[in-house]
């Protein structure tokens, strides 16, 4: 099995997901005399408020040469460590993956891509995106999302993207502080229905999916009748099928 790099710490609670959820993919798979065959893992952890004053803004592409270098420099020790590939645990992260990865050699798992790839398998036609500010206004997760034919958005109402943001700073320090009442408020209110199968919301930040405890390793689940997709659930078992591809 190959070895899996997690870049994390931003924030902890989903790294700890990420960890958890390969160990337990493993656990669930064919075992060696009684015991799950649990692949190599390194865990290299940022500092999340570090992280988040390192955000840059789009058009100035020199504001966002701090933010590149500080996760790639722990790219790179993920890759001296012997990871074979590395998946990071933050969807703000892969808003700059393509400059973040420039000069690796190891690959990397790009989770909008294991999301974006599952919605037009169940035949997602419209995505509300949830997530950071970054997330929110992200012309890479919005292309990525067209190139599978299908129309991503973030919510239209500032209000609305700001009970998204202050539910992530409640689940990133490990509270839920009504969270999960707040995402089914701006499902509801953001004009997805029930009744449009081919609508849904994407929890773009790794945290999100901890305000529905009872569905977090699900890949797919429903809130307030409206599908959501599970960025963390999908790039952890993208990360495990990777692992064991041909082990």
């Amino acid at each position: 099995m190959k070895k899996i790099g997690i870049l994390g710490g931003i924030g902890w609670p989903s790294t700890v997901e990420y960890y958890a959820g390969l160990c337990g993919l493993a656990e669930s798979r064919n075992r060696v005399q009684g015991r799950a065959q649990i692949p190599e893992m390194a865990i290299e952890s940022l500092d999340l408020a570090k992280a988040e004053m390192l955000v840059g803004n789009d058009g100035d592409e020199g504001s966002w040469l701090a933010f590149d270098a500080y996760h790639r420099a722990a790219l790179q020790r993920l890759e001296r460590s012997g990871a074979d590939f590395t998946v990071i645990a933050c969807n703000t992260a892969h808003h700059r993956l393509t400059q973040i990865e420039r000069g690796l050699a190891m690959p990397i798992l790009g989770i909008v891509d294991a999301a974006a790839d599952a919605c037009a398998e169940r035949g997602v036609r419209e995505v509300l995106i949830l997530g950071t500010r970054t997330v929110m206004a992200s012309n890479v997760f919005r292309e990525t999302f067209r190139q599978r034919g299908i129309n991503a958005r973030a919510p239209a109402e500032e209000r609305h993207r700001q009970m998204v943001l202050a539910s992530i700073d409640a689940l990133s320090c490990g509270h839920d502080d009504g969270a999960s009442g707040c995402i089914r408020q701006v499902i509801v209110e953001s004009g997805l229905h029930q009744a449009n199968p081919a609508a849904a919301v994407y929890l773009g930040c790794t945290e999100l999916p901890l305000a529905f405890p009872a569905h977090k390793h699900e890949s797919l689940f429903e809130v307030s009748g409206v599908r959501c997709i599970n960025s963390t659930a999908l790039h952890i078992r993208a990360a495990f099928e990777y692992a064991v591809m041909d082990a």
